[in-house]
């Protein structure tokens, strides 16, 4: 197939449906409801309202993979633009990020859309009184300027949009624990020096077809603290759903079926958002998360409109909920401060679900021309608005005991690095010393075949505990866990959990063991070392008599005595991190 002339038919329908919609009489009839500017048109549109409105302001961060700073549209009806400043007079932060799939423009049409109608009317708009609006314009400016017409194959319109990679050809919403871009590292100095206290990622989804335009994902609430948790299931997120509803445009929560190929009746369930996600790395700092997923078969200009009404709607409900917000966050840090400790590796609870009205289509099976076999589809012709089994909790897996204080080797330069962006105080060692530190040793994990996301990912990661004398060296350093955020140092530091530096995999030198042994030069020592060790030879002994396979294989048993003997290195799967003193 000629794919110009595709893209040029994807074009002309594009425009079609735009005429059309323009003779219909709606008044969306601004070019950002059909087609997604350029990042260069995205900056133009924002310097302008900057130019404009004195209470607006663009101002460019850290650098990213493009080599371009990564941008910061600011509306401060106070006209202060110091973070600090506005969290002293009990302003709001609500934060808005576009762009960490530039394929998916939505809500980076959107946001321009809305910051002209509030900065038309910010004198008179009293939402604006206790809130401040913070943008990123777009989050993955690599990815944007990557424009394409076909790589969402999914997705109706607009008819040019970004890609989802960015230059390293890496997904921005993975990367917010391993850090590996510099897009990410300079939107997480701008999300610890701003603090918001709302945050939004806009997103399109993917996966089944059903009538509505927008879905969201509420920060999962059982994983944040009980005072948050609480508020979102029971208050902000019900506020939402009504706000939408009153305008005319119903939402559903992010349809995220059971399994991967099961269809919505048969059931959906709350989207756990773990650190590596945008949202869920704001979990850990106590930040209320969303997630908009506009529907990926529903035109542009319906999705740009929905997302439209989703910002609305957010200012709406934090403009009236300011104070119950800023008091929950601020509870929420006091408790991680003394908090002793930490569930984590959140699971579903299958044997748990409530009823959920719900408005689908019927699913239906045909015979594939392409594959002759059966293929389901959604039939638009069979609508249906049912209750359907939706699971909304997830129970923690593991506890971790937090300790007083990690140390971590000054070896590891990227973790304490991390930790430092992070805006976590870490205390040099001044003299070297010997302490009482408790241990990990990797007993088992597993890897993922093929690279995710630039790394062997690990996960099921276990560990067993003990107690040793280790060396302190002058340089390194002591993470201090009575902190706020300490969420934060222990998802991270603790191995187990699923979006640790290890998992990441950070520490994998230590899985290599360095030194070996000859055969021929090890015999007579393994010998005496059975001779002087009656209860290692008594267990290997027993070895040999159970498993037939290792009486066979003289390396192996060479090897167990090696590894049982003063000789094996101490080092090996030991992990780096120590854990010093009890809270």
């Amino acid at each position: 197939m000629n794919y110009n002339f595709l893209h040029l038919f994807i074009s002309i329908v594009c425009f079609v449906q735009s005429i059309s919609v323009l003779a219909s009489g709606s008044p969306e009839n601004d070019s950002l409801y059909y087609t997604t500017p350029t990042y260069a048109e995205v900056i133009k549109a924002y310097k302008t309202l900057d130019s404009t409105y004195s209470k607006a302001r663009l101002i460019p961060y850290g650098k990213t993979d493009s080599g371009l700073p990564l941008q910061l549209f600011i509306i401060d009806k106070q006209g202060l633009f110091e973070p600090r400043r506005l969290h002293e007079i009990g302003n709001t932060i609500l934060f808005i990020n576009n762009g960490i799939h530039p394929g998916e423009p939505d809500g980076i049409n959107a946001s321009i859309l809305w910051a002209r109608e509030l900065l038309e009317n910010i004198n008179t708009n009293t939402l604006l009184d206790k809130v401040t609006i913070c943008i990123v314009p777009v989050f993955n400016i690599d990815g944007a300027m990557n424009r394409n017409c076909c790589s969402r194959v999914n997705q109706d319109g607009p008819p040019e949009y970004g890609f989802r990679g960015n230059s390293q050809n890496l997904d921005l919403n993975r990367d917010f624990i391993k850090c590996d871009t510099r897009n990410t590292q300079s939107l997480i100095s701008i999300l610890r020096q701003w603090d918001p206290d709302v945050f939004l990622d806009t997103h399109v989804s993917d996966g089944a077809d059903y009538q509505y335009t927008m879905t969201l994902i509420s920060s999962q609430s059982d994983k944040l603290y009980p005072v948050m948790g609480k508020y979102m299931k029971e208050t902000f997120s019900p506020l939402l759903f009504k706000r939408m509803k009153q305008k005319g445009e119903e939402m559903c929560p992010y349809v995220d079926t059971k399994n991967y190929d099961d269809i919505p009746e048969k059931g959906i369930r709350a989207f756990l958002e773990i650190p590596r996600f945008a949202s869920g790395y704001c979990g850990l700092f106590n930040i209320f998360g969303f997630i908009a997923e506009t529907h990926m078969l529903k035109p542009f200009s319906k999705r740009v409109a929905s997302t439209q009404k989703l910002l609305r709607s957010m200012l709406e409900v934090v403009s009236s909920e300011s104070e119950n917000i800023r008091e929950a966050r601020s509870l929420a840090k006091k408790e991680d401060v003394v908090r002793l400790s930490f569930p984590t590796n959140w699971e579903l609870d299958t044997t748990y679900s409530e009823k959920l009205d719900f408005k689908g289509y019927t699913a239906v099976s045909k015979t594939s021309k392409v594959t002759g076999l059966e293929q389901y589809y959604y039939d638009h012709a069979q609508p249906y608005e049912k209750k359907i089994p939706y699971f909304p909790k997830y129970i923690a897996a593991d506890t971790i005991h937090a300790p007083m204080y990690y140390l971590i080797p000054q070896a590891w330069l990227k973790v304490s690095t991390l930790i430092d962006q992070n805006k976590f105080r870490l205390i040099t060692i001044k003299e070297d010393s010997v302490t009482t530190a408790e241990v990990y040793y990797i007993e088992s994990f597993s890897t993922t075949d093929g690279p995710y996301e630039g790394h062997y990912l690990h996960s099921n990661t276990r560990v067993r505990k003990q107690v040793e004398q280790i060396k302190v060296s002058t340089g390194d350093y002591l993470v201090p866990v009575f902190q706020e955020n300490n969420r934060y140092l222990i998802e991270t530091l603790e191995p187990e959990c699923a979006d640790s530096y290890f998992n990441w995999g950070f520490f994998d030198g230590i899985l290599q063991q360095k030194e070996w042994f000859s055969g021929y030069v090890f015999e007579p020592l393994a010998e005496q070392i059975l001779l002087s060790d009656s209860l290692l030879k008594k267990n290997f002994e027993s070895k040999k008599a159970s498993e037939p396979e290792f009486a066979k294989d003289s390396f192996s048993q060479l090897y167990y005595i090696y590894k049982h003997s003063p000789y094996y290195e101490k080092s090996v799967n030991r992990y780096p991190v120590y854990r010093i003193g009890k809270r």
